[in-house]
């Protein structure tokens, strides 16, 4: 069955059309997890810690795929649902092409300057050297991962989430395949799982090119067009909450592994590591709910449809509900098994980071309904409030808890610090959702 974006939905086909999104952020996850496996158990801790360092540069040149895909996104989308179709092409090639010359300026600079960055982020010695290696290995690729990133909420418009899908897997299966052989089994170490990362996303920004370019089936294609100012203020504004959550990750990490270093040492950024790698792995299911829906969202909107943006805000709320409290009880009986793939050659690293991680486990019970306030607004375009819920959320309230609660908790305090970031910024949410509802009728 064919579901496209002007339909009615019921709870069931609102999970068949998003799940093809939630598979796809999941095998994205994937990527650094495969990584942070091959590395930490056939190269070291070192080298390990040196990826969770560096990490924090890519996640924000990253994030300008996913603030043009899902600010472009929500504005094609509600261009599809005002009938405006010539006009929804134009805007989705104008921002593919911006995104492309962008993302290669970025590779050229970032090869001079990355070295120094590492350094300024705290690597010495030989961590520095890990740093600078696994990064340079990963810059020429960077702008088919902005392109990959993007491409995710484009497919949803395209009513193709089942190809996005099978886009991303071929590239998570690309990387795992090829860790296993490069680190595995030539013992390339690091430099391998560099270069098994920077194939796989070759794979998934390039595929999605070639078929935007050479599709007949789907209704958007890259055409000629030309920079329209307005649409590209527009998409990025609208997508900042993304981009200002990958800066403001990018931001509290740096100051994780800080605190971390203070209060535990290298093995502490190790152990956090581990818990953002696999953490991230569940969030992505709450990501690439809001992801497949937000374009239905934005149609619904454009089309004027309230009673149907009242039905999905609803039937959403419910459905992280059930998830969230599926994925703690899940989280928290895999604690130790997980930990172990990373660090079960190190039993006191292995304490340490299920430790952290059973705590860090009860905010997926608050993240999802964070993550989709978020999404809504920018599936809305009101980019303003959409940016204003990722501040507070991924930067001011996570600032304040790493700073507050280790003076109070110790270690504990650092593991403690999201879960009081995610329920302040619960409240900040259902703050927005009502003062917001008379203007957008949901």
């Amino acid at each position: 069955m064919n579901i496209q974006l002007s339909d009615s939905f019921t709870y069931k086909k609102l999970i068949r059309f998003t799940i093809p999104s939630v598979i796809m952020l999941i095998f994205t996850s994937i990527y650094g997890v495969v990584d942070g496996i091959f590395v930490s158990n056939f190269a070291g801790k070192t080298p390990f810690a040196a990826i969770n360092l560096i990490m924090p540069v890519f996640l924000i040149i990253g994030g300008i795929g996913f603030m043009i895909g899902t600010g472009g996104s929500a504005l094609v989308a509600r261009y599809l649902g005002e009938g405006k179709k010539e006009k929804a092409n134009e805007t989705f090639s104008m921002l593919v092409y911006v995104s492309l010359v962008f993302s290669l300026i970025v590779s050229v600079l970032g090869a001079f300057f990355i070295r120094p960055i590492a350094y300024s982020l705290g690597a010495r010695g030989s961590m520095l050297s890990d740093c600078t290696l696994y990064a340079s290995i990963l810059l020429p690729s960077m702008f088919a991962f902005i392109l990959q990133n993007e491409f995710q909420s484009f497919f949803i418009v395209a009513e193709k989430p089942q190809f996005a899908m099978w886009v991303t897997v071929g590239a998570g299966v690309t990387n795992i395949v090829l860790d296993a052989l490069f680190v595995a089994v030539f013992s390339w170490g690091l430099m391998g799982a560099a270069i098994a990362t920077a194939i796989s996303q070759l794979v998934g920004g390039l595929v999605p090119l070639l078929y935007f370019v050479f599709s007949k089936k789907s209704p958007l294609k890259l055409t000629k067009a030309r920079i329209n100012v307005r649409d590209l203020i527009k998409s990025c504004t609208n997508g900042s909450s993304e981009m200002m959550t990958n800066i403001s990750m990018s931001i509290v990490t740096i100051l994780y592994n800080f605190q971390l270093m203070k209060f535990s040492g290298e093995d502490g950024v190790a152990a956090y590591g581990v818990i953002m790698y696999v953490g991230f792995v569940f969030i992505s299911a709450f990501i690439g709910f809001c992801v497949g829906s937000a374009p239905i969202i934005s149609f619904h909107y454009g089309a004027n449809n309230h009673n149907e943006l009242k039905r999905l805000r609803r039937m959403s709320t419910v459905i992280i509900l059930v998830v969230s409290v599926f994925m703690t009880v899940v989280s928290l009986l895999l604690a130790r098994p997980l930990s172990r793939i990373f660090v079960g050659y190190d039993r006191e690293l292995l304490d340490m980071t299920v430790r952290g991680f059973v705590i860090y486990c009860f905010s997926f019970l608050i993240v999802g309904f964070n993550i989709f306030g978020s999404s809504f607004f920018t599936a809305l375009n009101d980019g303003l409030v959409s940016a204003i819920i990722s501040f507070l959320r991924t930067l001011l309230f996570q600032v304040v808890s790493i700073l507050v609660l280790p003076l109070l908790f110790g270690l504990d305090g650092i593991w403690f610090a999201v879960i009081m970031a995610e329920g302040l910024s619960l409240f900040a949410v259902i703050i927005f959702l009502k003062k917001m509802q008379p203007k957008y009728k949901y």
